[in-house]
């Protein structure tokens, strides 16, 4: 899938977002990358038998004080190639993007990777 297309469904699941949670997204950027690096497996652990379809970076918002100001966005980061990688089809990919955007999204609202689990099998 050509990247363009690829970041129109990143964009589209975030216009997607029911509007409470979207209106809640404040000083956090989402990006695409082609894949994880070898380093940042490493550092997380998953080298070199598992991969990373999304990230997560930054200072949740349950988290934020009142002194919560003038720093650098968030960050989640989508990762094409391994999500490519996973599906067969155009609606995997885009069901897989989905799933990958609201998982890191749920991090930055204070879920940890348990709860996410859970509220994905619902």
């Amino acid at each position: 899938m050509r990247r363009q297309d690829f970041e129109k469904l990143v964009a589209e699941a975030l216009d997607e977002l029911p509007d409470e949670f979207r209106r809640l997204l404040w000083n956090i950027v989402v990006v695409v990358e082609i894949e994880p690096s070898r380093a940042l497996l490493e550092d997380m652990g998953l080298w070199p038998d598992s991969t990373l379809f999304g990230l997560y970076e930054g200072l949740p918002l349950p988290e934020r004080g009142a002194s919560y100001g003038n720093v650098l966005p968030d960050r989640v980061t989508i990762f094409q190639r391994p999500i490519e990688a996973m599906c067969r089809t155009p609606r995997e990919i885009k069901d897989a993007v989905q799933e990958t955007v609201r998982h890191e999204l749920g991090h930055y609202f204070g879920l940890d990777d348990a709860r996410l689990d859970e509220l994905m099998e619902e």
